[in-house]
């Protein structure tokens, strides 16, 4: 049966780390100027507060065409996106907040008819998200974050040591990290797509991220101190290394297949799993594991026998 890894491979990617950190930081440091820069996260209706409407046409019309219709009539850009089943039903969603509904849906009505005919438009449903209660979504969306960065902390502290949960937990906080840079440099919106796709990252990178360090135990255990702990870093990433790439390139084709054929609705959602599984692939092996040693090195020195 073929290898996609030969055995007995040697890559030095501990030796590597400086360089994958240096890239890293580049990245999250251009990331965090750029959204200072742009006066913050820009956030969807979720958390920003606004205006949504659900819009279906008789006859075919697109994003633009709806736009351009919109356009004088509505305060701001609005953000225009086809429902997932398709059919001509879109979904408007307008930064002003209001309680008067019934007038947008009304502007909305008269304004959309007059382009595409009366007959051809109807409004499904209206909702509004006021700014209390987007700043209330931004909190909870965090809390999220923060609770499942600290629920694997406690796991992994459980299953091996503290100082490899603090490897694992600086991996995840990198991969979020990145994502989020990424949709600062592209401008894209934040909302509760966005934060459930930065969960699932965290849950994809944390599985590669224990089956490393799994590896990595087990060598110890079977080899004592032949090695020093840098090299069962090196031996293990690269007795890993097969899997990695197998079950990364797994990921990466089905999430590209969503993003491309998935429609416009879950083209951000799926964009941000493509940056997050590769930001994970790359954190399991550049970041978390040169972390654990670190740390290990600070704590209990470079002696096999205490790691």
């Amino acid at each position: 049966m073929m290898e996609l890894i030969p055995p007995g491979t040697k890559i030095d990617f501990i030796g590597k780390q400086k360089i994958a950190i240096a890239i890293s930081l580049i990245i999250i440091l251009a990331g965090i100027a750029s959204i200072v820069a742009k006066g913050g996260v820009r956030y969807g209706i979720d958390f920003a507060g606004g205006t949504m409407i659900q819009v279906a046409f008789k006859t075919p019309a697109n994003a633009d065409q709806i736009r351009s219709a919109l356009e004088g009539s509505v305060e701001g850009t609005p953000i225009i996106q086809e429902t997932l089943g398709g059919k001509g039903e879109f979904i408007i969603q307008l930064e002003n907040v209001t309680n008067d509904l019934e007038g947008v849906e009304k502007l909305m009505g008269e304004t959309l008819g007059k382009a595409f005919g009366k007959d051809n438009v109807s409004l499904s449903q209206a909702q509004m998200v006021g700014p209390r209660a987007g700043a209330e979504m931004r909190q909870k969306a965090l809390i999220a974050i923060i609770v499942s960065w600290l629920a694997i902390l406690a796991y992994v502290w459980w299953r091996f040591e503290l100082h490899w949960g603090i490897g694992a937990i600086v991996a995840l906080i990198h991969d979020v990290s990145v994502t989020v840079a990424f949709f600062s440099f592209l401008d894209k919106q934040f909302d509760i797509q966005i934060i459930a796709a930065l969960l699932t990252i965290i849950g994809y990178s944390i599985n590669d991220t224990v089956v490393i360090f799994d590896r990595v135990r087990e060598n110890i255990k079977k080899f004592g101190t032949r090695y020093t702990i840098e090299e069962y870093f090196n031996i293990s990433i690269n007795e890993t290394l097969g899997r990695t790439i197998l079950t990364a390139a797994t990921v990466f084709l089905s999430v590209l297949a969503l993003f491309f054929f998935g429609g416009p609705v879950i083209h951000d959602f799926s964009l941000a799993l493509l940056i997050g599984s590769i930001a994970g692939t790359y954190s399991t092996v550049y970041i978390a594991s040169p972390v654990v040693l670190y740390v290990q090195n600070r704590w209990r020195g470079r002696d096999v026998s205490k790691f």
